[in-house]
């Protein structure tokens, strides 16, 4: 005998076997906006579905309402006798549950997360605590417990600003150079500006650039540092220029008639 379709509630059906096996349902809530897919016992009470599906949708089982929807969405009936198997109603594989929530909750209540208590605990009281990261990290002397690390850091930091600032030094405003910068092709460039800037820390150099191989015209986020014609400019690290007699790349355009 098979369940009536339509959405009026329907029995199980009668005479089933008490299904040993098991079967793949989406769920669905009045409750949630998601979906989940999960496999269920066909041995299952409903009643004991129902406390299952409690852990999915948040709602609670003796408030739950279930309605058995076929694959192609076609409404089955109700899952509404709590003392019948799962598998005595016409479920199958990609059928839908869809669980009505009684209990007077608020749609999207058990998604919004702002409303879960959080747990706060003391400084002090964390300090203490053999077992958290901080201690984890103290024991191992990583990150900001590495008191060693730190002060070698620091201490090459300051010894490659110094260094910096000592190539920074030995350019000369309007020299010739060569800039070579990693990744990119050898430039000749005449040296425009020497110095700090506002965009990054650190000594840079502009450099006006012989041929429109640059970014910008001297002026960067607002700030005029040199000027030049547009795209011949650019900025680059100390380390990257080596001043000399460079003369000016010869396009050979004097050339042509």
């Amino acid at each position: 005998m098979r369940a009536a379709a339509g959405p009026g509630p329907a029995g199980p059906l009668l005479g089933a076997g008490s299904g040993s096996g098991s079967v793949a349902l989406a769920v669905t809530s009045s409750l949630n906006a998601f979906r989940t897919h999960k496999r269920y016992g066909t041995g299952l009470t409903i009643a004991e579905f129902k406390c299952k599906l409690e852990l999915v949708v948040g709602s609670p089982a003796s408030c739950m309402d279930l309605e058995l929807y076929s694959a192609e969405e076609e409404p089955l009936g109700r899952l509404d006798c709590d003392e019948a198997l799962l598998g005595s109603y016409p479920v199958a594989d990609g059928c839908r549950v869809h669980v009505i929530d009684r209990s007077g909750a608020r749609i999207g209540e058990y998604e919004d997360v702002s409303q879960v208590e959080k747990y706060e605990m003391a400084e002090s009281d964390y300090e203490k605590r053999p077992e958290s990261l901080r201690s984890f990290l103290r024991q191992r002397r990583w990150g900001r417990y590495d008191a060693e690390g730190t002060r070698r850091r620091a201490a090459e930091e300051q010894q490659r600003r110094a260094q910096e600032a000592a190539l920074a030094a030995a350019l000369p405003l309007g020299a010739r150079c060569q800039v070579r910068v990693p990744g990119q092709p050898c430039k000749r460039a005449t040296v425009m500006y020497v110095g700090q800037t506002d965009f990054k820390p650190g000594y840079w150099v502009g450099v006006r650039y012989d041929e429109p191989l640059g970014k910008h015209d001297g002026s960067v986020g607002g700030r005029r540092y040199f000027e030049c014609q547009p795209k011949y400019g650019a900025f680059v690290k100390p380390q990257s220029v080596t001043p000399g007699d460079f003369p000016e790349e010869d396009d050979g355009l004097e050339d042509e008639l």
